[in-house]
């Protein structure tokens, strides 16, 4: 009986694909899912961000909401990526994961510091527009503020981040061979392009140098999709560091 239990149980082989297949494919939804939850909320909060006077018009809250949520979705799966991504990439250099973690967790806390701004607008619109005595006026400037916040935290949210992610996160894809070796190259473009472009934003009072924007935009976008979707279709590729991975019915014991 016992020899028959032996010869049912996975080989060692199996359990190393499964678990790291099963991580890969984590990371790779989070980071479409950073895709599908950050581009809708930029066309969903459109109303109170360009136009000054939301704070008090009749408001489009429902609307301004869900793209609140959405980038509430798109922080924690900022995290997610993370996450998932460091038991492996650690075995490759532990401290630039470390890094990668640390700086994909501060995104997501910049990018939910920018959702308060606009939860703390739509508060102010239903409880105080309207009412007998508000200023109007005050109010109007209130929401400015809480706008000129949120578009802070853009810029060192999604603006400057995704440049440092790229860096890190690229350096290791690259010399662990764990995704093509193209894949990490778009990253480790786009990466100093990004992070120049918010730099340049920086010190112009968050205004953007077009060109270098949309010049620095476009390598990160490639890199994180391309990303997310070889991780979901493909996994890792063998490497070293997957290979030497522990396996979970080594540590099996009893009869």
């Amino acid at each position: 009986m016992r020899s028959r239990e032996l010869l049912e149980l996975p080989s060692k082989k199996e359990v190393r694909v499964d678990s790291t297949r099963r991580t890969a494919l984590v990371a790779g939804l989070f980071y479409l899912i950073t895709f599908a939850a950050s581009i809708p909320a930029v066309f969903l909060l459109a109303p109170v961000l360009n136009h000054a006077d939301y704070i008090v018009s009749s408001g489009s809250d429902t609307r301004v909401l869900w793209g609140c949520f959405l980038d509430l979705v798109n922080a924690l799966a900022c995290i997610g990526t993370a996450v998932a991504l460091f038991p492996v990439v650690r075995r490759q250099n532990e401290a630039v994961a470390l890094g990668f973690v640390t700086s994909r967790m501060l995104e997501a806390a910049i990018i939910v510091i920018g959702v308060v701004s606009l939860l703390a607008i739509v508060t102010l619109r239903q409880d105080l527009a309207g009412a007998p005595g508000t200023n109007t006026a005050s109010l109007v400037t209130t929401g400015r503020a809480l706008v000129a916040v949120r578009d802070w935290t853009f810029l060192l949210g999604p603006g400057l981040m995704p440049g440092i992610n790229a860096l890190l996160l690229g350096y290791l894809m690259y010399r662990s061979g764990l995704v093509p070796r193209l894949i990490p190259v778009l990253g480790l473009i786009g990466a100093p392009l990004q992070i120049a472009s918010a730099i340049a934003a920086f010190f112009r009072g968050d205004h953007a140098v077009t060109a270098l924007t949309v010049i620095a935009t476009v390598p990160i976008f490639l890199w994180e999709l391309s990303l997310g979707l070889w991780l979901v279709v493909k996994g890792f590729k063998p490497s070293p560091i997957t290979a030497g991975m522990a396996d979970p019915t080594s540590r099996r014991s009893g009869p």
